[in-house]
């Protein structure tokens, strides 16, 4: 059975709601305005730091883009109506659009213009940021709508040479040692790819921040694709130091949690996300890594070959919704939030418990009620399997075995290993 859900929780899923339609509106794209007020929006719940990469900066095979800005863009008819007008939805411009101020027939107008046959009256997300182009996005029954004749068109944009922003957010641990957490910031009126996932983002922050954490959290903010490499490219010192990694998106649709492996596939955090997983009782799914979707391929690409794994709820391209104006705020709901912080939260406070022991008195049983170990335990109802784990814990502590691997090959509840380990620890019957 998956948990109930608490008050706090429920809190907590009315307030990620909150700032995901506070982020929805704004124009986002690989670089510009709509990324730093995206930002200075989450910068109001977790302090950030904010870099900012120059245009022509190299960062491992790609080059850092002008940085695009937009102001105003429509359609209008011979009567100077809007027929497909920017400040409606962002979502209207073919992002990345040069600048253009022209009168078209529509016969010639109709080249830059994307709909979706199939979903008539949803409009698409479309870009070109290395190819220059403009064009516009419309439902089609707009299209269907528009009589032959002249048509004012105008795309009010800026390509220039800026920057590329993304933040960062550090919580700090015990060790040095890194869990990243990172989303994309990068799409325009899309509530749940990608808002919704840096709402739980955000909030996941914050409940670490009250936990004092085993290891630093660090949170990255970045444009798709080309954020996270260049964060790779800025951090290739800090590399070393991450253990475990988490790409969050879409993480705010009715579907299940779907778990997409790192390109190791036996990482650390595969197997905790498998096991947090099964043992909620949520129904879900695990997949095997592919370098096609989200950040996780740039973490993981092999010259990296970091332990990052995905999680979303339906996968990328997994939903008729998907990059469409359907993915607007009816699509993504608190409960689905709560839910996928609450699968956050259970993940990483296994990764933090997760040690390698080694038994102290290896040769034979030791003698746990002489140390009162057993006596400790007398009037729990779980008396018997809090004996268990302890019995467990001892044999498989051996250097080689995590509290994970007891778990699992135990059968065990994971915090009933580590209560156990805990005691035995106490009474110096184990060691890190």
């Amino acid at each position: 059975m998956a948990p109930v859900t608490t008050q706090g929780e429920r809190r907590a899923g009315d307030a990620m709601y909150a700032l995901v339609e506070r982020l929805y509106p704004l124009c986002r794209s690989i670089t510009g305005d709509g990324v730093r007020a995206t930002l200075d929006i989450v910068g109001e719940y977790i302090p950030l730091q904010v870099h900012e990469v120059p245009t022509g900066t190299q960062v491992l095979d790609w080059t850092v883009p002008q940085e695009w800005n937009i102001r105003d863009a429509y359609i209008a008819d011979s009567t100077g109506r809007r027929v497909v007008d920017f400040a409606e939805s962002s979502l209207h411009v073919l992002g990345y659009s040069v600048p253009v101020s022209a009168t078209l027939p529509l016969s010639e107008l109709r080249a830059h213009l994307h709909t979706l046959p199939d979903q008539p009256s949803w409009v698409p997300y479309r870009t070109s940021y290395y190819k220059p182009e403009w064009g516009f996005c419309l439902a089609q029954d707009t299209l269907d709508a528009m009589p032959d004749g002249e048509y004012e068109v105008r795309i009010d944009s800026t390509l220039a040479d800026g920057h590329l922003t993304y933040a960062e957010h550090v919580v700090p641990g015990q060790v040095a040692d890194e869990v990243i957490v990172s989303c994309h910031v990068c799409h325009p009126a899309l509530a749940n790819d990608n808002m919704a996932g840096v709402a739980v983002a955000t909030f996941l922050a914050r409940a670490l921040a009250e936990e004092n954490p085993y290891y630093t959290y660090r949170f990255i903010f970045a444009p798709g694709t080309i954020g996270a490499i260049t964060w790779l490219a800025r951090n290739a010192e800090r590399v070393e130091r991450v253990r475990h990694g988490l790409v969050l998106a879409c993480a705010g649709d009715p579907g299940r949690l779907t778990y997409k492996q790192s390109r190791r596939g036996d990482a650390e955090i595969d197997r905790v996300l498998r096991h947090v997983l099964a043992a909620s009782g949520r129904p879900h799914q695990v997949n095997e890594f592919t370098p096609y979707g989200y950040d996780e391929r740039q973490y993981c690409s092999p010259g990296f070959d970091l332990g990052v794994g995905s999680l979303t709820r339906t996968p990328y391209a997994g939903y008729p919704e998907y990059h469409t104006s359907a993915d607007n705020l009816d699509f993504v709901s608190p409960e689905a939030m709560e839910d996928t912080l609450a699968v956050c939260r259970e993940a990483f406070a296994v990764l933090d418990r997760n040690r390698r022991y080694v038994n102290l008195s290896p040769y034979g049983e030791p003698q746990l009620g002489r140390r009162g170990l057993y006596d400790a335990l007398g009037g729990r109802s779980d008396t018997k399997q809090a004996q268990l784990a302890m019995l467990w814990v001892l044999s498989l502590s051996d250097g080689e075995h995590s509290l994970l691997d007891v778990a699992e090959r135990s059968g065990l509840p994971f915090d009933a290993v580590v209560t156990a380990a805990d005691a035995l620890r106490g009474a110096e019957l184990i060691k890190v």
